[in-house]
């Protein structure tokens, strides 16, 4: 179950400055602390990415294939 928490303004700039260092600029990120990740959310939707699958060079497709394969896997090195 997941619960929701306000945050107050001094802390939610603290944070923003350490997701900042870490390239995180999404509006929603979830942090697990149990298996140690930091969770960015894009704005864009799956439905945005498979309508421009379209436009992209076979190059480019198998790239995302295999960022895709390797989120799914978990390495994220």
């Amino acid at each position: 179950m997941s619960i929701s928490k306000k945050l107050d303004q001094e802390t939610a700039n603290q944070l923003r400055t350490i997701f900042s260092k870490l390239n995180l600029d999404s509006g929603k990120i979830t942090v697990d602390f149990y298996n140690e990740t930091v969770e960015s959310e894009d704005e864009y939707a799956v439905d945005d990415i498979l309508e421009s699958a379209g436009i992209l060079t076979p190059e480019e497709a198998q790239q995302l294939e295999e960022t895709v394969r390797q989120m799914r896997e978990g390495d994220w090195n």
